[in-house]
């Protein structure tokens, strides 16, 4: 079971930025997945998830309404589109398979991580 993620930069702030979560070693369909971010400052924090049915997500109410989750089950891929950046949004973005995913939250549950891609929102 692999996570990889890709995606992140350096951007100006009100840019946009699409990250990548390509898995391998299972079929997409079979978990929910995260994407969480975490800076030296704030603790590991739980951004965005999707059901494997898609019919639930959730997204942190700081970043709603400019972050979207979606999933493509046929090329295994988790996307998390991220407009309107804020210099609050620089962090290590990460993304987890298997989490428990409601409609008002999050965790981790099965323990599968890709490794982090910073994004760096700064003028």
């Amino acid at each position: 079971v692999q996570l990889q993620a890709s995606g992140g930069g350096s951007v100006q702030p009100g840019s946009s930025l699409t990250l990548s979560c390509a898995v391998s070693g299972f079929e997409l369909d079979e978990y929910a997945y995260g994407w969480f971010r975490q800076t030296p400052e704030k603790e590991h924090e739980g951004v965005s998830c999707i059901s494997p049915s898609e019919d639930i997500t959730y997204v942190l109410d700081s970043v709603k309404g400019r972050f979207t989750i979606s999933r493509d089950n046929d090329n295994k891929t988790v996307y998390l589109k991220m407009t309107s950046l804020k210099p609050d949004d620089t962090a290590v973005y990460s993304c987890a398979a298997g989490v428990l995913c409601t409609t008002g939250g999050f965790r981790a549950v099965a323990g599968y991580w890709g490794q982090g891609t910073l994004v760096t929102v700064s003028s």
